[in-house]
């Protein structure tokens, strides 16, 4: 099971928060059968995600995450509760490209540089807050802080990694930190902030060396004095339903909706974050129409 935690320092000047995801980006590339480099994209953002839907303070909010660059994979969807569960989906899961000179894989050139990152928080209180900015890299950490410096004037450091396999999927191993510098930060604990980011490892390498998501935020930490904020479990989720669908087709019109069965009267849908598959016949359309008119 995937694990996040959050810690703070004893002045309230830093927020650093670490998640392992990597069970949650398998389940991700198993449903979606997504390419090694497809796999890193869509993990990087949904381990994002998961850790920004983790600081939403109301029961039942999310936060969206979408990335287009105009590369070959297309629109990257992530989607967050405040639980820090999450499913996400890429539009092109199958798109190949060759790693780059230093061996790695050209996540940047798969979601691509020309576009935008969008983040939209849903408290359930009406309007959802949306933002977005340019993508920088398509590489997603480096698009994540330049969106928190810009939309939300937040100081923050984002290192994702997704660490998978270049020819098959084998081996996959995920996690990510995020660190914000809150108002009434000492200059002093920026500066020691910044010197152990400076000499900070990767995470995945970090993860591959046995560290746990604590040591990682204590290490991020180090010469501040930290305490844990909290911690829980989060895995790959969807809230998908019959009932959901049924919704969405409620917005479509009459003479719409009931062109959708084929010749067998049957029509199927199918959820794109889970992959699962729902049937309704032309009657449960015409009770879907008869209930619209009650």
């Amino acid at each position: 099971m995937d694990r996040i935690t959050r810690y703070i320092t004893r002045t309230g000047g830093i927020m650093a928060c670490a998640i392992d995801s990597t069970y949650m980006v398998a389940t991700a590339q198993e449903i979606h059968r997504t390419s090694p480099v497809a796999t890193a994209a869509l993990g990087r953002l949904m381990t994002a995600a998961s850790m920004m839907g983790s600081m939403l303070k109301k029961d039942g909010a999310t936060v969206t995450l979408k990335a287009n660059g105009g590369g070959p994979l297309g629109s990257v969807v992530a989607i967050a509760d405040s639980n820090g569960n999450c499913k996400g989906y890429a539009e092109h899961p199958e798109v190949v490209l060759p790693l780059k000179p230093n061996g790695k894989l050209d996540v940047g050139g798969a979601v691509g540089r020309n576009g935008l990152l969008g983040v939209l928080r849903d408290l359930g209180e009406g309007q959802p807050y949306s933002g977005q900015v340019a993508l920088q890299s398509g590489e997603i950490a480096e698009d994540i802080t330049h969106y928190y410096a810009v939309s939300e004037q937040i100081p923050t450091v984002c290192a994702l990694g997704v660490l998978v396999g270049k020819d098959a999927n084998k081996g996959i191993l995920a996690g990510g930190l995020l660190v914000q510098v809150l108002p009434g930060a000492a200059p002093e604990e920026i500066d020691l902030l910044e010197k152990n980011v400076s000499g900070l490892s990767s995470v995945t390498k970090m993860l591959a060396q046995g560290l746990t998501i604590d040591e990682i935020c204590l290490q991020i930490l180090t010469g501040l004095e930290a305490e844990a904020l909290d911690g829980f479990n989060v895995h790959y989720a969807c809230n998908c339903s019959r009932e959901r669908v049924l919704r969405a087709f409620a917005t479509l019109k009459e003479e719409e909706l009931l062109s959708l069965p084929d010749e067998s009267g049957v029509v199927e849908a199918t959820c794109q974050y889970c992959g699962k598959h729902y049937r309704f016949t032309r009657e449960d359309l015409m009770e879907l129409v008869k209930a619209g008119k009650d």
